[in-house]
């Protein structure tokens, strides 16, 4: 069944390859991006003209996510199914070299983002009884790795946010998803934030030289392994909105490099120890909403 699906950060990476996922199965999308008639004109047009409805939005604005989503609102005749939260950015350096204002940009973005368009898009959702909101988390949401520290402690919070959304929204017949992706060669990594201070590094000493080597030989395992194809995590969350309400997986991880495989056990055990606790307080049937997750195709 065709549903309207709003889905941030749609000029590159997962977000243009999920639209373009979307509408091939008959959805009507909604695409929002920043600066449509400037920087981003030519990833509007061509949005457009693939059949998505093409809205500005920054999610890192009130006014902005506020307008974007009243003016999408507007444009499908107050229907909204579901929101893909996808917008994001990530950083790489060592972590004592980010600023507090890289820092505030960074959480502005992927956690602050993520809060203002969910309490936004709520309201719609509740008033049709039911909906789904999908947040693109990461692997590096679940365990550290040097070089992405505040990345990772953005998408922790992410994890956490999408935890509880999951338990209060479930007595309202709204599903809540998390998508996990390994590493993946899209514009999200020609595009990483870099620390503001980049001299504290120095004290670092031969350590604090290697995130710049260590990132491209990253990125070119990633080059090496056919099956790590950013449209497969496309279609992990078309496979979400196509599921029926209240089958949908909580978790889903889309990785081929091996990490999936290392971090599925820490996720089911979270989810064990969730359900013990509560279990115990007797609200169990609040995690039933959306079982705990699902593997990513081999």
């Amino acid at each position: 069944m065709s549903q309207t699906i709003l889905v941030t950060g749609a000029s590159g990476g997962f977000g243009r390859l999920t639209v373009a996922t979307l509408l091939a199965r008959g959805h009507r999308v909604i695409a929002t991006l920043r600066d449509p008639q400037g920087r981003n004109a030519a990833h509007a047009r061509s949005l457009a003209d693939a059949g998505a409805i093409v809205v500005e939005m920054d999610v890192s604005n009130d006014a902005s996510v506020e307008a974007g989503i009243a003016a999408a609102l507007e444009r499908t005749g107050g229907r909204l199914d579901a929101v893909v939260n996808n917008a994001g950015v990530g950083v790489y350096g060592v972590q004592e070299c980010f600023t507090s204002a890289d820092w505030q940009r960074l959480f502005d973005i992927n956690v602050f983002g993520v809060a203002r368009v969910n309490r936004t898009a709520l309201p719609h959702l509740r008033a049709r009884g039911g909906g789904l909101l999908v947040h693109v988390s990461s692997l590096l949401g679940r365990v550290v790795m040097p070089f992405y520290g505040p990345y990772n402690a953005s998408k922790w919070a992410l994890e956490a946010l999408a935890e509880n959304y999951r338990i209060e929204l479930a007595p309202l017949g709204i599903d809540c998803a998390i998508v996990e992706p390994g590493g993946y060669n899209t514009e999200f990594s020609g595009n990483l934030m870099h620390p503001g201070d980049p001299a504290r590094a120095d004290a670092y000493g031969d350590f604090g030289k290697q995130p710049e080597a260590a990132l491209k030989g990253f990125l070119a395992w990633v080059a090496a392994t056919p099956a790590q194809n950013p449209q497969r995590v496309a279609d992990a969350i078309a496979d979400l909105v196509d599921l029926p309400a209240g089958q949908r997986p909580f978790r889903t991880e889309v990785d081929f490099l091996g990490m999936a495989e290392a971090i599925r056990p820490y996720n089911e055990h979270l989810e064990t120890v969730h359900r013990g606790l509560f279990g115990n307080m007797r609200l169990g049937a609040l995690l039933d909403r959306n079982p705990a997750h699902k593997e990513s195709a081999p």
